[in-house]
């Protein structure tokens, strides 16, 4: 017999159904036969665990001082704030951040923006940083040797489920509809995919699946990416985003500590070694992505190079971004610096104040300057006669008078020297501060000081 779904919702108030593991819009229930599924309570005994402890090296000097999970991202959030976010809106309440590499930010960010919730009803987010636990005494070997060295802890929590997620990446997800799907499915792991074209697919974790979503390989960067069953141009890349059953997560952590040539990583060793002895699910992004309003293609993004990161920030400005960060119905949560509004002073016509196709955060003060198609984040000055244009720039840095910025990225607490020029000699550029490929410029307070 057929046993109905209880009638459970979302943050949102949407019914929770398991999405169909066939196609996108199939009837949720063809997949729940002889099945009693209570969200609410699969989500109460599911442990979030977010890795943070990376460099991301890519972004260069942005990481000198901070992992990548703490960097800025849309004027007044961290890159941390999403994968957190969309925990609580999905009705995920205990959290765990993995920390490592030069944490202090990231650990006073938690600290001051995530303590709102109740650990008496068993709401938290705890801060884990790596501490040496196993008799090896070494530091995190790979994601999969960060959540071994925690075991101890993630049993003291007694999860049922263990979600982890990579805490670097800027998306929405309902990571209910993750769950839901995987309990449904029978599935040991589950793995959430991004469909993206085959021939952009080298570059990632790509996962081969039979009809039925049920993965059959999973390749790392490979040169001949495999393809979706019936979309020959298309590959299911990883999202670094995985739903275990606890005590198989359990048991094939320790069998992989004990691989002396693994290199203790999920998507390298963990998910690849256990394709054809374990059913291990592809779960379909667009099942479970929270999509801005007016728009089906999903977003999630890899903010891990220069480009990247300028990319996603200066869309935020567009007049319909791909990424809604005005949608109260599934909000970004962060900590919010108590800051006045941004102002604009002077308005004659040999100077004038003012901002177009632009994002200004709080404590901003455009003081005779112009900023066009630019985003500012909390506490950027720009002075008299002095140009912002197309540029990204980080908390607390002031443009002096006279200076121009073109395209560039202006890194936390830098301070513009009156009349530079930046972003119109890619070659006198170069000489002085870090261009990428694309010719973003990134200036750093060590880049400004060697001038």
């Amino acid at each position: 017999m057929r046993v109905a779904l209880l009638p459970c919702t979302s943050y949102k108030g949407e019914p929770l159904t398991a999405p169909s593991r066939r196609h996108e819009g199939a009837d949720p229930m063809d997949e729940i036969t002889d099945y009693h599924l209570d969200i609410n309570r699969a989500l109460r005994e599911t442990l979030a665990l977010v890795l943070a402890g990376g460099r991301g090296s890519r972004l260069h000097d942005l990481t000198n001082r901070e992992s990548k999970p703490a960097v800025p991202f849309g004027g007044k959030y961290r890159i941390i704030d999403f994968p957190l976010s969309n925990c609580m809106n999905s009705g995920i309440r205990r959290m765990c951040v993995l920390t490592q590499y030069r944490a202090h930010t990231l650990i006073h960010h938690i600290q001051r923006g995530w303590g709102f919730l109740k650990a008496e009803i068993g709401e938290f987010v705890e801060l884990w940083p790596a501490q040496q636990q196993t008799i090896k005494e070494t530091w995190y070997q790979g994601t999969a040797d960060a959540v071994h060295q925690n075991l101890e802890l993630i049993r003291a929590h007694d999860p049922r489920y263990v979600l982890i997620l990579a805490g670097d990446h800027i998306y929405k997800q309902d990571y209910s509809k993750l769950i839901a799907q995987h309990i449904a499915s029978g599935a040991d792991c589950s793995v959430a995919c991004v469909d993206v074209p085959r021939a952009d697919a080298t570059g990632f974790g790509c996962v081969d699946v039979d009809a039925d979503d049920m993965i059959v390989g999973f390749l790392e960067k490979p040169a001949n990416p495999p393809s979706i069953p019936g979309h020959p141009d298309r590959t299911f890349a990883s999202m670094g985003i995985y739903v275990f059953n606890a005590d198989y997560l359990y048991e094939i952590l320790r069998i992989d500590a004990e691989e002396a040539d693994s290199q203790h990583d999920f998507g390298r060793d963990i998910i690849p070694s256990q394709v054809g002895r374990a059913r291990i699910k592809a779960h379909r992004f667009t099942q479970s992505c929270v999509y801005s309003v007016g728009r089906r293609e999903p977003y999630w993004r890899d903010v891990g190079t220069l480009d990247a990161y300028w990319a996603a920030n200066i869309d935020l400005v567009s007049v319909t971004p791909a990424l809604d960060l005005y949608d109260t119905d599934w909000p970004i949560w962060t900590y919010q610096m108590q800051r006045p509004p941004a102002k604009f002073v002077f308005d004659t016509d040999e100077r004038r104040g003012m901002a177009v196709d632009s994002m200004l955060s709080a404590g901003c003060i455009v003081s005779g300057g112009k900023v066009s198609g630019s985003l500012l984040f909390n506490d950027v000055r720009v002075n008299s006669y002095s140009e912002v244009i197309d540029t990204v720039v980080l908390p607390m840095s002031d443009i002096g008078r006279h200076a121009r910025l073109t395209k560039c990225i202006v890194g936390t607490g830098c301070r513009i020297p009156e009349g530079l020029v930046v972003g119109e000699d890619p070659e006198e550029d170069a000489k002085r501060f870090l261009v990428s490929e694309t010719g973003i410029t990134l200036i750093t307070p060590e880049h400004l000081a060697r001038l």
